[in-house]
């Protein structure tokens, strides 16, 4: 105990942090408060980004750059698979759109997709047959149902 001015005993608080941890700032005012626990969305956001999980809006930029590069006829045969280490992969529907696209325009693909996606690192182009999701032109009707078997004959 200390004793004061006045003659009297009185106590002063500890200023000293004890060793080896410091004193936790005090707050006074609402400007220097915590803004309280950060949104889940922030949270996620940032884990996607640092996991390269953020591919959604990546995606539909490749395909409308896929879009521009091919035109809308060829688009119609053709699916974005996807982007892995530089090399896009394209799904196309007929064997000869392939042959014209893997040997005759792939350069200029190439180059239209560089542009369109300054940002994006695109080394090469891989395309491969398989189903594509609308095969159909606008305004073609769909394709004839089977027909029946024939009474009769089996």
């Amino acid at each position: 105990m200390n004793q004061g001015l006045d003659g009297h005993d009185s106590e002063q608080p500890k200023t000293r942090p004890s060793a080896g941890r410091k004193a936790a700032p005090e707050s006074h005012g609402a400007s220097e408060r915590s803004h309280g626990p950060k949104p889940l969305s922030d949270i996620l956001a940032d884990l996607f980004a640092a996991r390269g999980l953020a591919r959604i809006q990546a995606t539909s930029e490749l395909e409308a750059a896929w879009t521009n590069a091919v035109g809308e006829l060829a688009n119609r045969y053709t699916q974005v698979d996807g982007l892995r280490r530089g090399i896009l992969s394209i799904i196309v529907a007929h064997p000869t759109l392939l042959e014209e696209l893997a040997s005759f325009q792939k350069p200029d693909l190439l180059a239209s997709l560089r542009r369109s996606l300054a940002g994006t690192a695109i080394h090469d182009i891989r395309f491969r047959i398989g189903p594509v999701r609308n095969t159909n032109p606008p305004g073609s009707p769909p394709p004839a149902p089977p027909k029946p078997p024939k009474p009769g004959r089996r």
